[in-house]
């Protein structure tokens, strides 16, 4: 047996570099060591130097220059607004309901509430913002076309097909060409008042307009004064039944104050005073006769 070297080192591990190297095998420990400490170390460097104002207040003027250089470069600058096949009268009210300077940055442009205000716009139905190649906005609009002149209790107004305000209207000779409807509520019926109007075509010379009764019916109001009072369901039938009498025996042409179809049990014709006189000066005449001015057919 050979005799121990004391200055012989022992090739065993020692209790500590055992534990490094256990440790150094630990993923946890090496994620740690490799992601961790320099994450801190950065946050820590960031903190240390944005903990100085001036230093932030540098970093934010130098942000804000390159922003404005980027943004005022002119491939970005918007020079003008171009707004096609829309009239005078609504190009005006949305220069003036948008409000922009020219040129100005497209990156300053808010194009959704730009529209949002453009279709706010009783004349404009819907509208789209596209900035073109050059430096040009192009306004897309859709314009509400006036089908109707409606006189409510505040004045004279235009209307769209689906009753939408289009315009108001300084006196009924304006738009002339346009259908009259009268009466509270006729703004909410404006497809029932159309589809009347196309109905009485035939007669379309001696119409003088529509009248909205309680907010429930029509009365299609003549020249000479002289009603037709329709039914609430129907109406457009009830007309059309009216027109084909007239055809046959020219009831529209005789001296009459109103047809009374609300009933739609029966049809009273209400005479004019002129008329009722004759008859009862002239039993005989061909008119039917009524006490009360009106007959039922």
């Amino acid at each position: 047996m050979q005799p121990v070297n004391p200055h012989h080192k022992d090739p065993a591990p020692s209790r500590v570099s055992y534990r490094v190297q256990r440790l150094w095998l630990t993923p946890v420990f090496r994620a740690m060591l490799f992601t961790g400490v320099p994450v801190f170390a950065v946050i820590l460097a960031v903190s240390w130097y944005i903990s100085d104002n001036t230093r932030v207040e540098n970093i934010r003027l130098k942000v804000a220059t390159i922003r404005q250089n980027i943004e005022n470069r002119p491939e970005f600058m918007v020079n003008l607004m171009r707004i096609d096949d829309v009239s005078a009268e609504v190009s005006e009210d949305i220069r003036v309901v948008t409000a922009v300077d020219y040129p100005i940055s497209s990156f300053e442009l808010d194009l959704k509430d730009m529209r949002a205000r453009i279709e706010g716009l009783d004349a404009v139905s819907s509208a789209k913002l596209v900035v073109r190649s050059g430096g040009i906005l192009d306004v897309i609009v859709t314009e509400r076309l006036p089908a109707l002149v409606w006189r409510s209790r505040d004045g004279l107004e235009l209307l769209d097909q689906s009753g939408h305000r289009v315009s108001s209207l300084d006196t009924r000779q304006m738009r002339s060409d346009l259908p009259l409807i009268v009466g509270d509520g006729a703004d909410n019926a404006t497809e029932e008042a159309l589809a009347l109007i196309k109905a009485a075509s035939p007669i379309a010379g001696r119409i003088r307009g529509l009248n909205r009764i309680g907010e429930r019916r029509w009365d299609v109001v003549l020249d000479r004064n002289m009603r037709i009072m329709l039914p609430e369901e129907n109406p457009v039938a009830a007309l059309e039944g009216i027109l084909a009498l007239d055809e046959v025996d020219a009831l529209l042409s005789r001296d009459l104050q109103a047809i009374d179809l609300r009933d739609p049990r029966r049809t009273t014709l209400r005479l004019t005073d002129n008329a009722e006189k004759n008859l009862r000066a002239n039993p005989d005449s061909s008119t039917p006769n009524n006490t009360d001015g009106g007959s039922s057919l």
